[in-house]
């Protein structure tokens, strides 16, 4: 089989779609009967990296507008006219976009991943009338697309509800965390983590993005509301770069901070290298992620795999993920939020316990299992087409 993949996330791996479309693709060219891949990328004036060692036997194809287009426009061109019409002229089998954006035309050998809806789930990430637009025009491909791959069975439901498409072509095919995410036992290492970011004692984490839904403002007025000498001795680390200014769709916890007096039990380290952040999950001594809306929750298990005991909302996809091994609470409720973190801060045998869950919780997903679900898809379309 001869697979075409839409790479234009292939050197973003800060993010989601990034991370999945290598992750895949490096799975799926060390499956003994995987197919052919050829990733199509758009090109731009960034160097051409050559290809690590692992997946050096990945086919690239680099494609432009035929005129000067602003980036916007010539991300739309690439996804809907240069990238179909390249996998048409190379003779591709199937054809794969990794995040929402499949073409209008080719949807019989279309197989696009739709991690999340949160464009039109959530109305403050609706955008301008040409944001709305573009939505229009990628759920009209997901609609004539041979499949729809989902992270979870809330996106499954929400793509159901939404986008109407027949049931049979959506599959659920849960993601993975990286292998580098482990317990951290190497002294040295955590060591010299710690001092870089001046990482207190013992601290509860919070890493995961700043954007509205992330809803940091129940996680801190939560913990405005705890003992103080509880968060004296177990203070809150945020970590991840800040927004640059405050706003209603990215609101600076720095401001919440200060208004519930909070300075000196909340510490932000900025941005973290991915290297790091296994032992920011394995040091801490809980983490919580309050976010009310996911396609996964990819921090969740993050956390699990490396021991973290963790609280997380109760919605969307996040059950899915942590099943029994984590405590959940409404999303919007602070005085739960405020007493799950009581309990499990006075309990270290609790805690321990529910990093055990997590622990092996996290074995149920792996990128092996990801990868031979996707060529399943690939195969069933292929064998229509």
């Amino acid at each position: 089989m001869r697979l075409g993949i839409n790479g234009f996330f292939w050197n973003r791996e800060a993010t989601g779609s990034g991370q999945y479309t290598r992750q895949l693709v490096h799975g799926l060219l060390h499956t003994s009967d995987g197919p052919q891949c050829l990733v199509f990328r758009l090109q731009t004036g960034e160097s051409r990296h050559s290809m690590p060692p692992s997946i050096e036997s990945m086919g690239q194809r680099f494609l432009s507008s035929p005129v000067p287009l602003t980036r916007n426009l010539a991300k739309v061109w690439f996804e809907q006219i240069s990238f179909p019409r390249a996998c048409r002229d190379e003779g591709v089998d199937i054809t794969h976009v990794p995040y929402f954006a499949p073409p209008l035309v080719g949807g019989e050998k279309t197989v696009v991943t739709i991690h999340d809806l949160i464009p039109l789930v959530v109305p403050a990430y609706r955008g301008s009338t040409l944001v709305r637009l573009y939505t229009r025009l990628v759920s009209a491909g997901a609609q004539r697309a041979a499949a729809i791959v989902t992270d979870s069975q809330a996106s499954r439901d929400d793509i159901l509800r939404l986008l109407r498409p027949d049931p049979a072509k959506v599959h659920v095919i849960p993601l993975a965390a990286d292998e580098r995410f482990k317990p951290v036992q190497d002294a040295q290492l955590v060591q010299r983590v710690r001092e870089k970011y001046g990482l207190p004692n013992e601290y509860v984490l919070y890493l995961g993005g700043f954007d509205q839904r992330k809803n940091l403002s129940t996680l801190l007025a939560a913990y405005a509301a705890l003992e103080a000498d509880l968060v004296r001795q177990t203070p809150l680390v945020i970590a991840g770069r800040l927004p640059s200014r405050d706003s209603d769709f990215f609101p600076d916890p720095r401001v919440m901070v200060r208004r519930w007096d909070l300075e000196g039990v909340v510490t932000f380290v900025g941005w973290v290298a991915e290297e790091d952040k296994p032992v920011l999950y394995s040091e801490a001594s809980l983490f919580v992620f309050p976010s009310f809306y996911e396609g996964f929750g990819l921090p969740v298990l993050e956390a699990m795999c490396c021991g973290a005991p963790v609280i997380a909302s109760e919605a969307a996809s996040l059950p899915e993920i942590s099943g029994d091994a984590a405590v959940l609470f409404a999303p919007h409720d602070v005085q739960g939020l405020a007493q799950a973190l009581t309990e499990l801060l006075q309990d270290s045998p609790r805690r321990a316990q529910l990093g055990a869950k997590g622990l092996e919780r996290a074995q149920l997903f792996s990128w092996e299992k990801t990868v031979a679900q996707t060529l399943e898809v690939y195969e069933s379309v292929a064998a229509r087409v």
